[in-house]
């Protein structure tokens, strides 16, 4: 019999999982030490405001942060005062990546934190800087078994297109390493995410004549070609794709606007709508929304007028997510998140404290206990992640190997 031959087994991964069977503090629970470093680090995190495109003042601060850790600090810079943050230890080149982001939505509400409920808020509390501090003081406490084996990614402009984590995956800066494990974090509520609706995000823009509104005749109202427009897409998101696991795409018309006054004719108008798809690819969603608006298209054009479509970035369809971990719970989301943007063939990981049904509120708060959990958690993943990835290895060695 020809002896298999495995695939030599990770020394940190199998040095951990020893470590793991025994006990071992630092990675089971939080000392009083540790969890008071967690409640300051999340503390300055959400103090710094940070709407997307204002996030060099907590890039900074973050970047000094890990640097009196003993990281690697690249500021990767996407404009002159934006920048994504890559930190690692004795070696670039790791096997697992742990990201979120440090951009948040608008308006800035500031920090507050009542010890006798234990709530937490503020803008940024649970999206995402509360996967931020968590992530942080998770891998200090891997530290010593994988921390070379680690990276901590921390991107900016996810909440506005992805543009941190797509200039990341350009490698515009440097290479582009390529991770086994990809960990994101985002409010999930302590599940882990099986996977996300997909993403189409797409303007209306009308254009017509302007004139008095007393005689709207010599003119060419765009707000009506673009009611119109709206119209013909209130039909069509009643019968878009649906999925067993996402249920039914949905169709937001976030912002309209058109016209200057109420006795002039609109000249312009315009539409800004989100897309969120369970079934299907952009390029499907794209011919039906097209079709749809065709007759309204002709006809204002037949008018003098017009209506066009300005696609956003490209879209993707629904993402599915590994998320068969022992211990624990999953779910599936609605939101999109950087997932899909990470370029490279990995296992990738979506968790994160806090719920997504108070993110982007004025009342965005999240537990103590909730953060604390985090810490164990996404310790607790890095270690099954690793294990899960060990076993796949090692079955398909065996597989390639005749006996």
């Amino acid at each position: 019999m020809i002896p298999r031959i495995l695939p030599a087994l990770s020394l940190a991964v199998t040095s951990l999982a020893v470590s793991l069977q025994s006990p071992t503090p630092e990675l089971t629970t939080l000392d009083a030490t540790t969890s008071k470093e967690l409640l300051h680090l999340h503390r300055k995190l959400v103090e710094i405001e940070s709407i997307t495109h204002n996030e060099e003042h907590v890039g900074d601060w973050l970047a000094s942060y890990l640097k009196d850790l003993d990281y690697n600090v690249e500021k990767q810079h996407i404009t002159k005062d934006r920048f994504n943050l890559l930190a690692y230890g004795k070696k670039r080149e790791t096997s697992i990546l742990v990201s979120s982001h440090i951009d948040t939505v608008p308006p800035f509400w500031p920090y507050y934190y009542n010890e006798t409920s234990g709530i937490i808020g503020g803008r940024g509390s649970v999206d995402a800087k509360g996967s931020v501090a968590a992530q942080i003081i998770a891998v200090q406490g891997l530290r010593k078994h994988l921390f070379d084996d680690i990276s901590l990614l921390f991107v900016v402009g996810e909440e506005q297109g992805g543009d941190g984590m797509r200039n990341f995956s350009s490698g515009k800066h440097r290479p582009s390493p390529n991770y086994d494990i990809a960990i994101f974090g985002e409010p999930t509520e302590g599940k882990l995410v099986c996977g996300h609706k997909g993403m189409l995000g797409f303007a209306l823009k009308a254009t017509g004549k302007a004139a008095h509104s007393g005689y709207p005749w010599l003119g060419i109202s765009a707000n009506d070609i673009l009611v119109e427009a709206l119209g013909s897409l209130l039909e069509l998101r009643e019968h878009l794709p649906w999925s067993k696991k996402y249920g039914n795409t949905t169709m937001n018309f976030g912002r309209i606007q058109g016209g200057v006054a109420a006795n002039v004719v609109a000249e312009t108008a315009s539409a800004n709508i989100a897309t969120r798809l369970a079934a299907g690819t952009p390029d499907v969603v794209k011919g039906l929304i097209i079709n749809a608006l065709k007759d309204t298209k002709a006809r204002a054009q037949q008018q003098g007028g017009d209506l066009d479509i300005d696609w956003a970035r490209e879209g993707y369809a629904p993402v599915d997510i590994d998320c068969k971990i022992e211990g624990f719970e999953t779910l599936t989301v609605n939101y999109g998140t950087d997932v899909p943007l990470l370029s490279g063939d990995h296992r990738r990981y979506l968790y994160g404290p806090g719920s997504i049904f108070v993110a982007h509120s004025d009342h965005e708060a999240l537990k103590r206990s909730e953060l604390e959990q985090a810490v164990l958690d996404y310790r607790r993943l890095i270690v099954k992640a690793s294990e899960v990835k060990q076993k796949k290895d090692e079955e398909r060695a065996r597989g390639q190997v005749e006996l």
